[in-house]
This record gives structure tokens, sequence and C-alpha cells, in this order.
């Protein structure tokens, strides 16, 4: 896999890439889904966006929030037709080891608690269950996993 930082050109290509991701996810659950539906050209200025593919068709894309204390994977998006190809996985690693180059030992992500797959594929990949966050309308499951020497 072959990750760059996204150009501004990439932003409408990757709100596409966004909302094909969590398609399946936001119809499962029929509300709004904050990484499918949020204002890209916002998040190219405040965080880090990483993308695989062309300008016109992105496959992947990785939005990191670098905290002073942890990075927080805000999204990670695979295009439908390349689920299953272990991309998540790269992007996974991908996020653990930029947080380990910034200098942070720990990497925090969330998700909603009704996609188990998601919940147990983080679980598998080493991240604890931080708190169940409870909002009127769903569950937040945030997770944790410290990294290197603190691990």
């Amino acid at each position: 896999m072959l990750l760059r930082r996204a150009l501004r050109t990439d932003v409408p290509s990757l709100a596409a890439l966004q909302q094909a991701a969590y398609a399946m996810l936001k119809a499962r659950i029929g509300m709004s889904l904050q990484p499918a539906d949020a204002d890209f050209t916002a998040i190219f200025e405040t965080m880090e966006i990483w993308v695989e593919g062309s300008a016109g068709a992105l496959d992947a894309a990785l939005i990191l929030d670098v905290k002073p204390d942890h990075l927080l994977i805000w999204s990670i998006a695979v295009a439908p037709g390349r689920k299953g190809g272990r991309i998540g996985s790269a992007l996974l690693d991908f996020a653990e080891n930029r947080a380990q180059e910034s200098g942070l030992g720990e990497v925090r992500l969330y998700t909603n608690e009704r996609f188990t797959e998601n919940v147990a594929w983080y679980q598998r990949r080493g991240y604890a269950i931080e708190r169940i966050e409870e909002r009127p309308d769903r569950r937040v499951v945030h997770f944790r996993k410290r990294l290197g020497s603190e691990a």
C-alpha cells in the first residue's frame, strides 16, 4: 500500500469515498455518520489525511487527529470494491506507526456499538475498550491501544 498525504484537490474524491465506504453502516442504523457526512474541507485544514489511489478515484483514506498525548483515528475508509484485501489492517498499522513517529504512546478511536464486526476487529488488533458513551441515539465504544514500551 502506497499512502500519500491528501491534497486539497483530493477533497471531492475523499468525500465520495467516505460516503461509499460508510453507506452500508449508515443504512444499518438509519442515521447520519460523522465520517461520511463531515465537512472534509474543514477536516483537511485541521487533521492529517492519508490516501491511496488517484485524485479522481481514491481506494482508501485514513484521517488522523494528532493530540498532545495520543493519536486519534478519526476515520478508516476503504472503497467497497477493495474491502477484504487487508487494506484496513494496513491503514491501522500505518496509524500506529505514525503515532510512534510522533512520539505518542497511545492510539485511540471510537465506533458505534452496533457495528459489532468493527468492535471485534479492533479488539483482535489489541485495542481495549476504554468506555462506552451513552448518547441519546447511540452507544459509542471508545478504544485505546498503548504502543511500544507503554503497551
